[in-house]
């Protein structure tokens, strides 16, 4: 395990934020793998989970989005680290959210809830992505209007990234829906693709035959996605 250090934090609301952190200059991953992550136990041994890498493979320090779990083992405490905090980190990515998966094809459709973003985080920011697929499409359910508020600034910023920037102009498509909140899509993705708004939404229809979909979330949403 590698011992790093957190860099920065930003919380979104009482249940997400994000956090980056130092990259050893041996570690390598695949945008849109995990990687376990933690914190030492109170037995000495240290307190881990499978978490996706949000920042892009060329980047020179590790970026993840997590979720707030009051009670839970690790993010009780997660959520409480600042700069300058240790985190420790696994030697090993692993994944099958990865480009190197999928079939070519023209759009890339990625389907996420909640912290199931942050796979995509990485993939948007991936100059391969843009020289495999003509179009991106990100769409993202949540509860609540501020629990989109990671995918909006990542939208906002992809555009000035001084590696993918010009890539990115007129590629990249956020669409966002809430499910207990209204906003301009309210609904669960399942019912907001079903009904046509998001392809409406995203200006193109869904071809099976030349596009491309990930879905990340809970394996509930998982399933009803596929179906």
């Amino acid at each position: 395990m590698f011992e790093q250090t957190v860099l920065e934090t930003q919380h979104y609301t009482d249940r997400l934020f994000r956090f980056r952190m130092t990259r050893p200059q041996n570690f390598r991953f695949r945008s849109g793998e995990f990687v376990m992550i933690g914190l030492p136990g109170e037995n000495g041994k240290p307190l881990l989970r499978a978490y996706s890498i949000a920042s892009p493979a060329w980047d020179d320090n590790l970026e993840f989005f997590s979720i707030k779990v009051p009670d839970g083992p690790l993010t009780s405490r997660l959520q409480n680290i600042g700069e300058g905090d240790t985190v420790i980190l696994g030697k090993k990515s692993t994944g099958t959210l990865v480009l190197d998966a999928l079939l070519p094809g023209r759009n890339l459709w990625m389907f996420a809830t909640d912290t199931g973003i942050a796979p995509f985080a990485s993939i948007i920011r991936d100059p391969e992505s843009y020289e495999k697929f003509e179009h991106l499409v990100l769409v993202q359910g949540c509860r609540q209007q501020a629990d989109l508020s990671y995918a909006q600034s990542l939208a906002q910023a992809v555009p000035d990234d001084p590696l993918v920037g010009e890539l990115v102009c007129g590629r990249l498509k956020l669409i966002t829906a809430t499910t207990q909140e209204r906003s301009a899509m309210t609904g669960r993705l399942t019912t907001c693709l079903t009904d046509g708004r998001l392809e409406d939404a995203a200006g193109m229809a869904i071809d099976s035959a030349r596009d491309r979909a990930m879905i990340c979330g809970s394996m509930a949403m998982l399933k009803d996605m596929c179906d």
